[in-house]
């Protein structure tokens, strides 16, 4: 058979003049998709901002239900892009579904920092935003302490206050979250190398790193999807409404990034990332050594199998180092991002996720009833107590004390406190020194004996 080129010149002319057609007609709805797009609804569920400091606000999503756990859910989100990815319309709303399953929910909505606020330090993030966010969700429930989901570069955040404040926290869900960096495969584990990049160069010439920086960068990991793929499919499906307004909404969330404060930029590059510090153990904030074994609460750690952002093998090795033996993994074929907007997690994932807080939240319950029952009778019985039961208690172990772990138990001993008795006998300041703990948390410990 041979090549006829006159057909095969007609065929090209053909389909040619059918893809004119096709564009000549869909160009009066590009211009009409392009204007709804710029209306387009985003983080529908109802909230009120219970708390703000600085640019911080901290929202509480109203209940869909008649009874709610009584442990709240505080989300903590990354410093970068806005937080409602997580609840971007009703059908795909990470905050909605936890809602639907009986979940009081908080999260924290970091907003825009200034360029007053490039000398924020993680520090500043983690020990003063976050535990004061967290102290307004415990006196809001009446709660000793509160779930957690932390998500991408919030979930790494949320580790690190887990091991300092262990007694605030009831169970730790960790979404997409960056906690170890050495050899796992993510593109930007090879950029962000100490050999090619240099944090710091960035902030000395912007302050803040620039939203549109981080944007093309994280862009040009997939450039072809992202600057190519993507539109071609918007093309094809214009007619679509339901994708249509999928797709605005994904393009206003990508357009709407955030600077990201530039000290805290440099200290999570440098330290969490370029040098692993956080999953080596050797991490310090501020002037205080997180001691990652400390985190003994049950954790969750929930995985994008196809995350080129933060690989399962930036996430699972985590779970080793920790000190919790408690510990479940959600691996799911999806990204980055599909973790709270695919059709297919909020159907097999959240559900999952939902029941998971309850199982937990049930465990500190069923411990407070029980504590509330063994209160009541030595209430009850407190007179009878002779002066030998009074002096076992003087001389428990200070790890009988909740809070005090193997780390913070080790402290005291080599400084001479090996019982309550010791322990009640310093003060809250000395305490603290000893133990290179905040005077919060020492005198949780004072108020227990």
């Amino acid at each position: 058979m041979s090549f006829n080129p006159l057909a095969a010149m007609l065929d090209a002319s053909t389909e040619s003049i059918e893809s004119v057609t096709e564009a000549t007609n869909k160009a009066p709805l590009l211009t009409e998709r392009a204007a709804e797009m710029q209306n387009i609804d985003v983080g529908q569920t109802p909230s009120e901002v219970v708390y703000e400091e600085n640019k911080l606000e901290l929202l509480h999503y109203e209940s869909l239900t008649d009874e709610q756990n009584e442990v709240p859910i505080l989300i903590v989100y990354a410093l970068i892009n806005k937080p409602y990815i997580l609840d971007l319309q009703p059908n795909r709303s990470v905050i909605r579904r936890l809602l639907e399953a009986g979940h009081d929910v908080y999260m924290i909505d970091w907003n825009e920092p200034s360029r007053l606020d490039q000398h924020l330090t993680l520090e500043d993030y983690i020990a003063r935003y976050i535990d004061n966010c967290v102290d307004v969700v415990r006196d809001r429930s009446g709660q000793e302490s509160i779930n957690f989901l932390g998500y991408c570069m919030g979930g790494t955040m949320s580790s690190i206050y887990a091991a300092l404040y262990p007694e605030k926290v009831n169970a730790l869900g960790l979404m997409a979250a960056g906690l170890c960096f050495d050899g796992t495969g993510g593109v930007l584990e090879d950029w962000g190398d100490e050999r090619y990049y240099d944090p710091q160069t960035v902030v000395d010439v912007f302050g803040n790193v620039p939203a549109d920086m981080l944007d093309d960068g994280f862009a040009l990991m997939d450039p072809v999807d992202n600057y190519v793929s993507k539109y071609v499919a918007f093309y094809d499906n214009m007619e679509d409404d339901a994708f249509v307004e999928n797709f605005a909404r994904m393009e206003r969330w990508l357009d709407e990034g955030i600077d990201l404060a530039g000290q805290a930029y440099v200290e999570f590059l440098e330290e969490v990332y370029q040098e692993n510090a956080l999953y080596k153990n050797e991490y310090v904030l501020g002037d205080r050594p997180v001691d990652i074994t400390e985190i003994d609460m049950p954790i969750l750690q929930i995985l994008g199998e196809y995350d080129h952002l933060v690989p399962p093998a930036a996430s699972k090795p985590f779970n080793d180092v920790v000190g919790s033996d408690v510990v479940t993994t959600i691996e799911y074929p999806t990204g980055h991002i599909g973790l709270s907007v695919s059709s297919s997690t909020h159907e097999d994932v959240w559900p999952q996720v939902a029941d998971w807080y309850h199982e937990k939240s049930e465990r500190d319950a069923d411990e407070s009833t029980e504590t509330t029952e063994a209160d009541e009778e030595t209430e009850a019985e407190n007179t009878d107590i002779d002066d030998s039961a009074q002096a076992e208690t003087d001389t428990a172990d200070v790890e009988t004390v909740s809070g005090i772990g193997p780390t913070f138990a080790e402290r005291l001993k080599n400084a001479g406190i090996e019982t309550t008795a010791d322990l009640a006998s310093r003060d809250a300041d000395e305490l603290a020194e000893i133990a290179e703990t905040n005077q919060s948390r020492v005198q949780d410990w004072l108020d227990q004996i």
